[in-house]
């Protein structure tokens, strides 16, 4: 039962810390993330000193540690407790790697983020939409999961 609450203290540490550490960039880096085309990502990267863009740069290998932290919550969350044990099969077992399938999409964008800003690489427009794909799936399988939570959460408060 103590690690689901570890994990999720731990992400949550980490989450904030990083939002702390990449505040001053401007743009956010969700702007970034969801920048489909080398325009789009030039854009915001030539909006960057080279001060901030090493500032993202050096948060990337934490948030990796965040990705395993926010992964391990949600698959522990919803394996090893009762939470979603009112709902079906599916939703359950869809609760459950909810997280860690997010953690691999934003694991992957990491990736391509770290290689895309590296040196300028315009070349290449599908690595820039494969990227911002992972980026908006990633996005959306954590919020189906929290839609998940508190949909459970009211099942069980009535």
């Amino acid at each position: 039962m103590r690690l689901p609450w570890l994990s999720g203290i731990l992400a949550l540490i980490l989450l904030g810390a990083l939002a702390w550490y990449l505040a001053p960039l401007n743009p956010g880096i969700l702007a970034l993330q969801l920048a489909f085309t080398p325009r789009s990502f030039g854009d915001i990267i030539h909006l960057w000193s080279a001060q901030d863009l090493e500032r993202y740069r050096a948060h990337l290998p934490m948030d990796f540690a965040l990705i395993l932290a926010y992964s391990v919550f949600g698959y522990s969350l919803a394996h090893r407790t009762s939470v979603f044990s009112g709902l079906t099969r599916f939703w359950s077992a869809f609760a459950r790697w909810c997280l860690p399938v997010a953690g691999a999409f934003d694991a992957v964008e990491n990736l391509l983020h770290a290689w895309l800003t590296e040196v300028p690489r315009f070349g290449v427009p599908l690595v820039y939409a494969v990227s911002a794909s992972c980026s908006l799936t990633k996005w959306l399988l954590l919020a189906a999961f929290a839609l998940l939570v508190a949909y459970a959460a009211a099942r069980t408060e009535t």
